[in-house]
Order: C-alpha cells, then structure tokens, then sequence
C-alpha cells in the first residue's frame, strides 16, 4: 500500500513561506492498492492537486470522507475526475440521523456556495452512505467506525496484504479523561489503530494550546502521541496542523514528540510525503 499527502492542515494556510514545507493545503490522502485500488481520504483543498495528477487511464477512484466539515469537503467541487463521464467514481461519508450523504453534500455543492448542483455534474457518479464496520473496496479491506468530533465523523482502518493503516485526521480521545490514556480499549478510535503499521492522526495543538479548545474535536500533540503509543502502532505520522503553526514551529514540535517514545517512530506530516505500508 502506498500512501502519500496532498494536503495536511487543519484549515487554509496563508501561501507564504510559512507554508512552503509542510503546505498550505486542508488534508487529503492518497492511498494505492497493491492491486493498483485507488482511494482518496477526504476532500480538502489538496484534492485539487491529486485530481491534476491522477492519471488519465484509471477506470475508478473511492472517495471516502470522515466528516462533512467544510475544510475536509471544500476541494470536491474542483476534483478535475468527478467531471469525467468515463471514470467509476464513488463517494462514501457518514450519514446523519436526519438525512443521507447526498443530501448533506447537496447543502455545499449548489448555489449560492457552489455555482453547479451536485445531481448536475454527471451521471457516473455513486453516494454511499458509509456502513460501520467491516466493508471491502477493489479487494481492500475497510473498517470504519464514528470517532470523538462533533458531528457524524468516522475514522478509517484500510488494509491490504496484513499490512494495516488507521486514518484519524479529526479526533479527540483525550475528552472526558481525567488521565489519559485510561482504559485504551475504551478509547474512541482504539480498535481502529490498534497496531497499525502507520497512523494519520490528528496533532492540531500544543500541550499549552488544548486546555483552550477542550471539546472543539481535536487532539493535542501529547495525547496523539500517547494514543498511537497505547494503541501499538509502528509509525505515526500527526497532521490536521494548525494553520498558525509555522514550518519552523512545527519542525520544533516533531524533534519534541521523538523524544518523548522510543516505541512509535514519528514521521513529518507535510505535503507531497509519500510512506509505504
């Protein structure tokens, strides 16, 4: 399995120098198959990019969403390949008790937020409401389960050949704990990371930073830290950055969390980043 970032923040970046190395792009994630299966997590704005590259032969392409927040939906307008009538195109997100995926993405994809309806934009194109628990795409094995942030959010645990990522961009296990980890099989997100060979996991604050933001869904770089620890994964790559965060700030905090484990290997969550699972 291949695995490479298109975009890693938490919400846009300003296009300056401060964004050069890590990027200035909400998050979006490439994963390939062994088989040659391509799935894309999430929409941001580094989906524009993807769709730019992906190759003109591929017959079909699995978007699966975590959540419907703006920042992980925004790109999915300008995604060159939802406007291909030849390509299989599938789009997988977490339903509410109100109403389905199409519905709610029909909210963002029409007038006045968007100049193009969704039932518009072609024919080819398949809405799932993602199911929890175990599903399979192009051979790919997929589990998917609802995660701490507000809203229906899900994460995502996809493996091929035993080799298993955990895909968490948007996540607070630490809530309601009064030390954390407790009982890590209690935790939300546990049995999805539980020993993944790579983990994309939110690390949006600082330990000084969350105190403020307690409940807002996210996690601080400690605890996601502690989380991918707990759970016994192999690698952890933190993303969601926060767009306050400068490259040089972010490179200091990455040094920080590699001293604090010496069982999780810490990998730099920028954009273009490209791991093998």
């Amino acid at each position: 399995m291949r695995v490479t970032l298109w975009g890693t923040r938490g919400s846009l970046a300003s296009a300056g120098p401060d964004t050069i190395r890590y990027g200035g792009n909400t998050v979006c994630v490439e994963v390939r198959g062994s088989n040659g299966a391509c799935l894309i997590l999430d929409a941001g704005t580094g989906i524009r990019r993807l769709g730019a590259a992906l190759e003109p032969t591929i017959k079909r392409v699995d978007v699966l969403l975590t959540h419907l927040h703006m920042d992980h939906i925004q790109g999915l307008g300008f995604f060159a390949p939802l406007y291909r009538p030849d390509l299989d195109l599938h789009l997988w997100g977490p339903p509410s008790t109100t109403q389905d995926l199409r519905g709610r993405l029909s909210r963002y994809l029409s007038p006045p937020l968007f100049p193009v309806h969704l039932r518009d934009l072609r024919h080819g194109l398949t809405i799932h409401d993602v199911p929890l628990g175990r599903f399979e795409i192009e051979g790919l094995e997929l589990h998917a389960a609802l995660v701490c942030h507000p809203g229906p959010t899900v994460g995502y645990r996809i493996t091929d050949r035993n080799k298993a990522l955990a895909y968490l961009p948007d996540h607070e296990p630490a809530l309601g704990a009064r030390t954390f980890p407790q009982k890590p099989e209690w935790t939300s997100g546990f049995a999805l990371a539980a020993g993944a060979d790579l983990l994309i996991h939110d690390a949006q604050y600082t330990a000084a930073e969350y105190p403020a933001h307690v409940g807002w869904g996210h996690s601080s770089i400690p605890h996601a830290l502690a989380f991918a620890d707990a759970a016994g994964v192999r690698r952890l790559v933190p993303c969601h950055h926060d767009p306050s965060h400068t490259d040089d700030m972010l490179d200091v905090l990455l040094d920080e969390m590699r001293g604090l484990s010496d069982s999780v290997q810490i990998l730099p969550g920028k954009e273009g980043a490209r791991f093998e699972v």
